[in-house]
């Protein structure tokens, strides 16, 4: 069995970070395993306290994983504290590892922020160089490039800036356009993934499952271009599914192929 681990923190409703991605590895045949960097209280109607773990412990979750299970592909999300991003950025040299998905965390849907200031430098600085690939929103994209994005021809100039800048493959997610969804893979040339409005209120975690689906078909052998493709393709499935829990934004059924909602 391929196996994937996900470094992120932890969402106590489910819908999203280190319990959405497990559920993701799941669906997809992979055996899961998980390094938590952050404990939030939180639910569909937002989060209301967030616990970052101490270094040191990170850093033993990581020795553990690695001293047994080498993992096939990593997904990183939640990593809020610039101690936290720099434990992570010498236990990945420690170990020589690649296939690394970083989900660029930063604000949650309903608004509260999920990196310190010191920490985006450090997320730039000392994950970036190990991520194959980067998958910031269009609010994310603009902490990045330091202008704002709301057209495709915008994205395309915001994906070349942060490919330049940070030499990096970025994967930017065009989830809060207006009309489509429509995503942009740059990496030197842009790739568009179309993708229709699916008219679905209850998007919580699809950040989170999107990246951790990627590292999914990575650690199953899919190429790059291919793995963002079967990721979006499963993503649209869950929203299409249309489940319908909490009194906010609720979460996705990620194994809507086993168990769907509508029967």
């Amino acid at each position: 069995m391929k196996t994937s681990l996900t470094i992120a923190g932890s969402d106590s409703s489910g819908g999203a970070g280190i319990q959405a991605d497990l559920k993701t590895f799941a669906a997809h045949g992979i055996y899961g395993m998980s390094v938590i960097t952050s404990v939030t209280s939180q639910n569909t109607l937002g989060v209301y306290n967030v616990y970052n773990m101490p270094a040191d412990t990170v850093a033993s979750q990581i020795d553990a994983v690695f001293a047994d299970i080498f993992p096939d592909s990593v997904k990183i999300g939640m990593v809020s504290s610039a101690d936290i991003i720099k434990t992570i950025a010498i236990k990945l040299k420690q170990y020589k590892v690649n296939k690394v998905i970083l989900d660029t965390v930063m604000v949650s849907t309903s608004g509260c922020p999920l990196l310190e200031r010191d920490a985006i430098t450090a997320l730039t600085q000392n994950l970036f160089p190990f991520a194959d690939i980067i998958t910031p929103n269009l609010h994310e994209a603009k902490i990045l490039c330091d202008f704002d994005v709301h057209t495709k021809n915008e994205m395309v100039k915001a994906a070349e800036l942060i490919y330049n800048k940070y030499n990096v493959c970025v994967l930017l997610k065009g989830g809060h356009l207006p009309d489509t969804s429509c995503d942009l893979l740059y990496n030197g040339n842009a790739v568009w993934f179309k993708g229709e409005k699916i008219r679905n209120s209850n998007t919580h975690g699809t950040g989170c499952t999107l990246s951790s689906a990627i590292a999914a078909n990575i650690a199953n052998g899919y190429s790059l271009e291919t793995a963002v493709q079967n990721a979006k393709n499963y993503v649209s499935g869950a929203l299409h599914d249309m489940m319908n829990l909490g009194r906010g934004s609720g979460p996705l059924n990620h194994m809507y192929d086993f168990y769907p909602t509508k029967k």
